[in-house]
């Protein structure tokens, strides 16, 4: 039954999200809630911390058939679907994302892929990302903002633009 085991992006309570990770583990439940490490200021002093990178999202690998008992945990409040349906994230999608934060200086922040326009695709040449093809939605000094379809967001990956050709 493995085989058919697909990851899906689940909505979470806000700040819920490490909590969810833990009982779905508990439950056995193959499931990822990616994090950064972050210096977070206290009054009284400074605390690395590990922050959700997705806010309100945890990912589980599952048979859609049994997405009642992932339903049923507290603090789950759905699926993400994507054209009526739970959207299903690629293994390469997580692989990417997974190995991307694994690197020393990774910098990731999320956008909702409605705030942009599409405009040219590109091939990265250089670095985790290489030999994809994204499309630029918004272009700055040193980012390109890929597009992950199924997540319904889009990633921001920080790095030189000369890692970038444009396709034509």
């Amino acid at each position: 039954m493995e085989q058919d085991n697909k990851w899906y992006a689940l909505y979470t309570k806000p700040r819920w999200e490490k909590k969810i990770h833990t009982v779905l583990l508990r439950k056995k439940i193959e499931c990822w809630c990616p994090v950064k490490r972050i210096e977070s200021q206290w009054k009284d002093r400074k605390k690395l911390i590990d922050e959700p990178v997705f806010k309100s999202y945890i990912f589980v690998k599952i048979d859609i058939k049994n997405r009642t008992e992932v339903l049923m945990t507290d603090g789950i409040l759905n699926f993400v679907h994507y054209l009526g349906k739970p959207a299903v994230i690629r293994d390469e999608e997580i692989q990417i994302i997974k190995q991307y934060l694994s690197e020393k200086d990774a910098i990731l922040t999320l956008q909702s892929l409605q705030a942009f326009e599409e405009t040219t695709k590109v091939l990265v040449t250089y670095g985790v990302f290489m030999d994809k093809v994204g499309t630029v939605l918004k272009k700055e000094r040193k980012k390109i903002y890929v597009k992950l379809e199924s997540l319904g967001q889009v990633m921001v990956v920080e790095f030189p633009i000369n890692y970038l050709e444009p396709m034509f």
